[in-house]
């Protein structure tokens, strides 16, 4: 009996699963985004499943050759393989917009909760703030705080990262507002639940959709803004193959040597795109 419960139940989570994957399995638009950012992200973690090139390794007699069969985006002024060097800069630059998105998703949805949760002055005082950092432009403060820590890795992700922590803030105290107006809520007070309670057991995990969608959206976000900063040298010194480096150090060679920076540019070009589609699949589904 006891087997055949637990064979229902994993059936019935099985057929759940279908059933929310189902459409968008029909979208043939989601599913190649959706396996270009797998391949990014792969490819980012064992890049030496693709390619055998070293991304430092150099070969002068090799340098500014066009894309080939051998070399897929050509070679740099060194020799270097470009692929192999795009494929090792996703390394840091998922590293970087990880960081970025995780630092956000924390503090935004702690600002978002105690402004929705608690209102009165707490949310008007929190709500202001969140204006006014919304109210400077993304780069222009990311550069501010990038100079302050210092250059790297690390700084950018903390600098991208406060950036886009406003909109999570919004968004979250948005759904929590909501939710806290739902009859199950006042169910499950009125069944003697405390507020504690009542919070992780039914408003966050209710309020998790739009944020979970936001997220997505900013990864896309995050990944170009990185890209713009370490484009204007505030990334990963050489010889680190960040993209926005990558796309920088081709400007030099644009009229011989057009795919040193066409390339790198469209490769990051898609990832948000993807990113992008994603977000807005997983945000028409569950509209």
């Amino acid at each position: 009996m006891g087997d055949a419960g637990a064979g229902g139940e994993n059936r019935r989570r099985r057929d759940d699963l279908f059933a929310a994957a189902g459409p968008l399995l029909r979208r043939p638009g989601f599913v190649l985004a959706a396996l270009f950012v797998a391949f990014v992200i792969v490819s980012g973690l064992l890049p030496s499943l693709f390619t055998s090139y070293k991304p430092s390794a150099t070969a002068p007699t090799d340098k500014l050759k066009g894309p080939s069969l051998d070399h897929l985006f050509g070679t740099d002024e060194l020799g270097r393989d470009l692929f192999s060097r795009v494929l090792h800069g996703s390394t840091l630059t998922i590293k970087a917009t990880g960081g970025a998105v995780l630092i956000a998703i924390v503090a935004g949805l702690a600002i978002g909760v105690v402004a929705g949760f608690f209102g009165g002055w707490v949310d008007s005082v929190l709500m202001r703030i969140i204006d006014i950092l919304l109210a400077i432009p993304m780069l222009l403060m990311t550069l501010v705080i990038v100079t302050a820590l210092g250059f790297g890795l690390l700084p950018i992700a903390i600098a991208v990262g406060v950036t886009i922590t406003p909109t999570f803030a919004r968004t979250t105290r948005a759904e929590v507002l909501r939710v806290k107006e739902q009859p199950y809520v006042e169910a499950a007070r009125t069944g003697g639940a405390s507020w504690g309670r009542v919070l992780l057991r039914h408003i966050l995990p209710n309020s998790w959709g739009p944020v979970s969608v936001l997220a997505v959206l900013d990864f896309g976000t995050a990944v170009l803004t990185i890209s713009s900063l370490s484009f204007l040298g505030f990334g990963t010194p050489p010889p680190a193959a960040e993209w926005g480096t990558l796309i920088s150090n081709g400007r030099n060679f644009l009229i011989t040597s057009p795919w040193l920076s066409l390339l790198p540019g469209l490769f990051v070009g898609l990832v948000v795109f993807s990113l992008n589609h994603i977000a807005r699949t997983f945000e028409e589904i569950q509209r």
